[in-house]
């Protein structure tokens, strides 16, 4: 896995392991809004089973893994993988995860034996082609009805996250409503909800639109004296950190500037920043180059303009 996957993998499994944010998935992608699951009765289970190799006992590792609680017994497991693209054998996968834990409970390596839910949060931009049942992946193959009857109905259950109804994005109430609204609507989306997970919440915009320099988040929120239990509200966060871009970008071209100790460094050092900051914007908030110039107070005129001359200054060089 390259460094970039890990580190959006690892900002994915971050975000929906919060108990609140966990309990709000699986009521609303499993049970329709309704309030089955609650962030007090989850707990965290292990995420690592083990399967026999060729010579010896391999593991294997879940993104996520809760356990259900109901009257101090373990009542269900749910199992949550974060999927960033379609995986066509992702069902054999599955099989290897539900099969690895119900041969613990056979072994007693669990107290209480109890069935397991697992589901998949699709984050792609492509639609889930890939195969959702065993019959559907070994489809081409010549078996018949009556074989068909004694074939382990296996299915996968997917959630493609960026494709979510308005209805279904409606139901939740975690920060992963801010989430999916800003997968689904993008175009400057900006919204009056109370952030609870800050720090989280940015970096998992941040990846999900393609960047992974998440390193300086919580540098940042220190910085700006935003505290985890302070009340913000998503748009005044949003445009924080948009400033934070602008000023980083200023800096930048400043420096360039005085690199070259001239005038055209300045300008070629202030165009490289109009640049960057044109289009972190247009890929942070999703909107058109049109709406991130608007905001950024430039015109499209002026960021073309400035990205011919980077465009000569590379060619310069």
């Amino acid at each position: 896995m390259s460094e970039t996957n890990e580190k959006k993998d690892i900002v994915e499994k971050e975000f929906v392991t919060f108990p609140d944010v966990a309990a709000d998935v699986i009521n609303v992608l499993l049970y329709q809004g309704e309030r089955v699951a609650d962030k007090d009765s989850l707990m965290a289970g292990p995420t690592e089973s083990l399967y026999q190799g060729k010579k010896k006992l391999r593991n294997q590792y879940e993104d996520i893994c809760k356990y259900k609680f109901s009257d101090g017994a373990i009542h269900l497991m749910y199992l949550i993988a974060n999927q960033s693209r379609a995986d066509g054998k992702m069902l054999l996968r599955k099989a290897g995860y539900t099969g690895g834990i119900y041969r613990e409970q056979y072994e007693g390596k669990m107290k209480d034996a109890c069935p397991v839910i697992e589901f998949v949060l699709y984050w792609g931009e492509t639609g889930w082609r890939s195969n959702r049942s065993i019959r559907k992946m070994f489809g081409k193959k010549k078996i018949s009805e009556k074989e068909w009857k004694y074939v382990d109905n296996l299915e996968l259950y997917v959630f493609e996250m960026r494709r979510l109804s308005k209805e279904t994005r409606e139901l939740f109430e975690s920060d992963m409503r801010i989430v999916v609204d800003f997968l689904a609507e993008g175009n400057g989306y900006r919204s009056d909800r109370k952030v609870v997970h800050k720090a989280a919440l940015i970096k998992m915009i941040k990846v999900l639109s393609g960047d992974t320099d998440v390193d300086d988040i919580e540098d940042w929120l220190e910085e700006q004296g935003i505290r985890e239990e302070d009340e913000v509200k998503v748009c005044e966060l949003f445009d924080q950190y948009e400033r934070k871009g602008r000023n980083e970008g200023r800096k930048q071209g400043r420096k360039e500037g005085e690199a070259l100790g001239m005038e055209k460094g300045v300008k070629r050092g202030e165009a490289k920043r109009l640049v960057k900051d044109v289009e972190s914007a247009m890929n942070f908030f999703k909107v058109t180059l049109e709406k991130a110039c608007e905001g950024l107070g430039t015109t499209v005129q002026g960021y073309e303009k400035a990205r011919e001359l980077c465009l000569e200054s590379e060619a310069s060089l």
